[in-house]
């Protein structure tokens, strides 16, 4: 099986920071749940206006989770996400009434991640389901004494063959997302510090200094 080619989301609200990347091409998009949104100072109303902006600046999905805590009241929520657009993906917890809201989602064409995903069983269910997205977080495992790397890369393997597809959460650093995708994980999302700390190292600066000062003597 040919492995996917690997995608960084940003996981933020802050909407200057989550501009910086888009404009920088280095994220495929923007994914938020209803925590990261009071963090960023956002509300609910503003919700269509930050699909609008993100599209314009180049995200290619969006994700906003719905809520409601049934699953009727997910599907009710869920509506008001799917008509921004057509590169919103739609939030669902990784409850019994989340499942069944994420099934009946994708039986009606939405584009759908399983969030907050602890357990390969849970892994296997949204694969069952035809989910694309499921969304276990890593640093939570962490802080509750489990082994959350070995299980993240066996849920990706229970996926395999369907349409379903990790994208880990809950990254605290550059090595938590390399170690991932060498057992085979393709899609993350963390914070603007950790994608920012992806793309740096002091030598590659250094580098680049002494490049541009080489070609400054050179007569450029």
């Amino acid at each position: 099986m040919t492995a996917l080619a690997p995608r960084l989301y940003v996981d933020s609200a802050d909407t200057d920071r989550v501009s910086s990347l888009l404009a920088a091409g280095v994220v495929h998009g923007v994914t938020t749940n209803p925590t990261i949104l009071e963090r960023g100072g956002r509300t609910a109303a503003e919700i269509p206006d930050l699909y609008a902006r993100w599209t314009e600046e180049g995200a290619r999905e969006i994700f906003f989770q719905t809520w409601g805590g049934d699953t009727a009241a997910f599907l009710r929520n869920a509506e008001g996400i799917r008509a921004l657009g057509e590169r919103v993906v739609v939030k669902v917890p990784a409850t019994r009434d989340g499942f069944a809201a994420a099934s009946a989602l994708v039986r009606d064409g939405a584009t759908v991640l399983v969030t907050a995903v602890y357990t390969v069983g849970q892994a296997l269910a949204c694969a069952s389901i035809g989910v694309q997205y499921i969304a276990p977080y890593l640093g939570r495992m962490r802080d509750a004494g489990i082994d959350g790397d070995a299980v993240i890369a066996r849920m990706q393997e229970v996926c395999a063959g369907s349409s379903s597809n990790v994208l880990a959460a809950s990254l605290r650093s550059p090595d938590d997302i390399t170690g991932l995708r060498l057992a085979g994980v393709p899609y993350f999302t963390a914070a603007p510090d950790v994608i920012e700390q992806l793309l740096f190292h002091e030598v590659s600066d250094s580098s680049a200094a002494e490049f541009d000062a080489a070609m400054g003597r050179l007569g450029a």
